[in-house]
């Protein structure tokens, strides 16, 4: 399903260091973002171009939406063992809010709403 609005997060993960990454975020994140937020868009890591990186989308109905799903996620008891397990793997994170935009010559063909 076709969200207007989408969370694009990249992650850029120490050198050598996405497997761990991946294992504590399936471990300790996925289940609570599952709880709140819902299965991502997509879940992918960069091949070619900037490398190290851990790339998420997920889609919300509005910013209200995704606000009060991610205070959700963030009151949970469980999000702070994710905190606490992935900070020494971060080395950057970049959020983009992306807004869908209606064209007529995908009206119909489930790519955009």
């Amino acid at each position: 399903m076709q969200k207007p609005l989408i969370d694009l997060r990249t992650y850029t993960i120490a050198l050598r260091r996405i497997p761990e990454f991946l294992e504590v975020f399936d471990r300790l994140a996925m289940p609570v973002q599952l709880r709140h937020l819902g299965p991502p868009l997509g879940f992918y890591v960069s091949d070619i171009g900037p490398l190290n990186q851990v790339v998420h989308a997920w889609g919300y109905d509005s910013l209200a939406d995704m606000e009060a799903r991610c205070l959700g996620r963030n009151a949970d008891p469980d999000w702070p063992a994710y905190l606490e397990a992935s900070g020494h793997l971060i080395v950057a994170q970049e959020n983009r809010i992306l807004r869908s935009v209606p064209l007529p010559s995908l009206a119909g063909s489930g790519r955009a709403r």
